[in-house]
């Protein structure tokens, strides 16, 4: 049975692929567009998935969308009559479109199908997930456990915010639910709109800048904004926000809170921006810890799965690891919208077709998360030559000695090997690696590598095999999902000066051994990295750690900022020659800066939307 899964028009629009419930392929549209969070009908991404299986659109048996759009036009509805007259003018705005659009999403699917896949009886095959449970389908099911409670948390779906639920073995059933419009999503994202970034965008900045401040506005939010109950559950006062009815996220009352207006995008960051990220923060991991304190005094389960745009907060998640409320946890690492694709179309298999669920014997059904698009060596020499790039191609083992040596050399390296990941992180697969243990690295790679804010941070990937010496962790983080502190004997005691320094400041200060991935409060968000998901980057750590002692890569994604990551050769080479990546290593091609034709540079940064 082939079931394919969409999620569309809100953002970061994905396909997925499974047969009799294993996963074949899944990819965001954004990758083939280069439209970065692209919300459009995944018609590229659709196609990607039939080609991988090598199937024909007539053996698909559903195509299963990730929520019930009825029901979110009713929510949008119901909305603007609670709150009028406010608000009418973005309703009048809006409500065309959800009539052409949205309410007969149907009848637009089945419009769409048939433009790429040609005639057929698309509505009949069409089904509805609804959203939450698409989070929690793609949380559980891929899961390495047998039972476990499931938590998911985004800004909304159709109603519901936060919900958890039950998962035994094929069962799953979603046991208690949080509506709009108390989200714990939104509340993230009011912060991040009022710090200057984008929402459903920037709030990954947010979190890399609140250890740069003190969380000194906690108690105002918990007072005025957020109402946290030892329950689990939450009320937000909603006279401080503007997007139940308006086009921003808050209004002048919480202007008046926090003592200004929302700093403009791209200005200077000032210790306020900082100090209210980390009191955003601290009132996040607050939320989440009552969540799971609730659940698991509840429900008795001793696993988690985690899913939704909120699980994504990998500091959060770090917090919950280490509070011990549950044996285990697992986080699906398309945790956003885009894994709503998949979790349809495992929802539709499970519980729709009541088809039996095997539980992985392997780590977990993601493969690694490597499920996008690979190219064949004929297919890189193809597109390697028609750019005119200067070229060798070489075996396995001297790739992994040139590109380990060059490393170790200090030079940065483009990295695209083997199939795409899905979700939001490199892992391996499009990343761009560098040595951690060079000081200069963090602000070369922001500043003349990714073409991004100096605060942010750089994640490492560490061997398996070696992680409890290096880092505060002893469990699997293979996701880049957890955050976690560098191991205490690999910190460099800081002096006198050194420590009273505050905001942006601290990035001056050299921390640890591997001070390239070392965050301001001695963090950093892991990726172990498994000789059996991703062999070739498992053997170029393992030799850089022969040369160096240092079994830790800084791994960053293949991407400029405001770019998606690379998916063809041909966008890793405008990459490449568009930054100050000094190698790229494709395949077994491997092409050297030095050696390519200056006329070959662009200001290719430059064509993407700031993000």
């Amino acid at each position: 049975m082939y079931i394919l899964g969409i999620s569309a028009w809100y953002h970061d629009s994905a396909a997925c692929l499974i047969h009799d419930g294993r996963i074949v392929a899944a990819a965001q549209e954004e990758r083939f567009t280069r439209r970065k969070h692209d919300p459009d009908f995944p018609a590229n991404a659709v196609a990607y998935c039939l080609r991988e299986a090598g199937i024909r659109p007539d053996q698909l048996d559903n195509i299963v969308f990730y929520e019930k759009p009825f029901v979110k036009c009713e929510r949008i509805f119901e909305t603007f009559l609670a709150f009028a007259p406010r608000g009418f003018r973005s309703f009048a705005a809006a409500m065309p479109v959800w009539i052409k659009e949205k309410l007969f999403l149907k009848a637009m699917l089945a419009r769409e199908l048939e433009r790429l896949l040609g005639k057929g009886d698309w509505g009949r095959r069409l089904m509805f997930s609804e959203h939450h449970l698409s989070h929690a389908a793609s949380a559980f099911y891929p899961s390495p456990f047998e039972n476990a409670a499931v938590l998911t948390l985004d800004a909304v779906g159709e109603w519901t915010t936060t919900s958890w639920a039950m998962g035994e073995g094929r069962e799953l059933r979603i046991e208690r639910e949080i509506h709009f419009p108390h989200s714990l999503g939104l509340l993230y994202s009011a912060f991040t709109y009022y710090c200057g970034f984008k929402v459903n965008s920037g709030e990954y900045k947010l979190m890399g800048l609140a250890p740069y401040g003190e969380p000194k506005y906690a108690d105002l939010i918990r007072k005025h904004l957020i109402d946290l109950r030892e329950d689990g559950s939450f009320r937000l006062d909603l006279s401080y926000f503007d997007y139940c009815t308006g086009l921003r996220m808050t209004n002048r009352r919480f202007d008046a809170l926090f003592g200004g207006k929302p700093r403009a995008p791209e200005s200077a960051l000032e210790q306020r921006h900082m100090d209210l990220a980390a009191s955003i923060q601290l009132v996040t991991e607050e939320a989440l810890l009552n969540l799971g304190r609730t659940i698991a005094l509840e429900c008795g389960a001793r696993n988690l799965c985690l899913a939704g745009g909120v699980a994504l907060n990998c500091v959060a998640n770090g917090v919950l690891l280490r509070e011990g409320l549950f044996e285990k946890i697992w986080i699906q690492p398309a945790a956003g919208d885009a894994g709503g694709s998949l979790g349809a179309a495992l929802a539709a298999y499970h519980i729709a077709h009541e088809r039996p669920r095997t539980v992985p014997s392997a780590r977990d059904a993601m493969q690694g998360t490597y499920l996008g698009p690979c190219f064949m060596s004929s297919e890189i020499r193809e597109e390697l030559d028609a750019a005119e790039v200067a070229y060798e191609e070489i075996e396995d083992g001297e790739l992994i000695e040139r590109t380990a040596q060059a490393l170790a050399d200090g030079q940065a390296v483009g990295w695209f090997q083997g199939r795409m990941e899905f979700g939001p992180r490199a892992l391996g697969a499009r990343s761009i690696l560098a040595d951690p243990r060079a000081p200069t690295v963090q602000k070369q790679l922001n500043l003349k590598i990714k073409f991004r804010e100096g605060f942010r941070p750089f994640a490492p990937s560490v061997l398996r095999e070696h992680l409890e010496e290096w880092f505060e962790l002893d469990t699997d983080s293979p996701y880049m999902m957890l955050v976690a502190d560098v191991a205490a004997d690999r910190l460099r005691p800081l002096d006198k000066a050194e420590q009273v320094l505050s905001g942006l400041d601290k990035l001056r200060v050299v921390r640890s051994e591997i001070p390239a991935v070392t965050h301001v409060e001695n963090s950093a968000r892991i990726q172990t990295v498994h000789s059996d998901t991703n062999p070739l980057y498992h053997r170029l750590i393992t030799r850089f750690a022969e040369l160096t002692g240092c079994p830790v890569l800084v791994n960053t994604s293949f991407n400029v900022r405001g770019e998606p990551i690379v998916c063809t050769p041909a966008d890793a080479w405008r990459c490449f020659m568009a930054t100050d990546l000094d190698l790229l290593v494709i395949g077994n091609f491997v092409a050297r800066k030095a050696d390519q034709d200056a006329k070959g540079r662009s200001e290719y940064h430059q064509q993407y939307e700031l993000d």
